[in-house]
């Protein structure tokens, strides 16, 4: 299930993000939450950060932008969902 909240991107206000340094992010050979890391250093006044629907705003919980990583995680589950009736806040 895509993530609405973020646009399937993963980020919040990633429109701060200019086009080029998003895709160094997504290519990142240690992943994208430490490409994200080592930009938000440099852009500290930004407000892009990691989305608190399909992460936890640290961290996402599968692909970002995409909810239910696991058969655990469906609607009416547990999962990182469970506390919302398994369903994410974008639902």
């Amino acid at each position: 299930m895509t993530c609405t909240r973020c646009d399937n991107t993963g980020f919040l206000n990633v429109d701060q993000i200019p086009e080029a340094d998003l895709k160094e992010i997504q290519d990142d050979p240690e992943g994208m939450k430490v490409g994200f890391d080592k930009w938000k250093e440099n852009n500290l006044f930004s407000d892009a950060q990691i989305c608190d629907c399909c992460g936890d705003g640290e961290n996402w919980y599968g692909e970002p932008g995409e909810h239910y990583k696991t058969p655990e995680d469906q609607p009416g589950m547990g999962g990182p969902y469970a506390y919302n009736g398994g369903l994410p806040e974008c639902s």
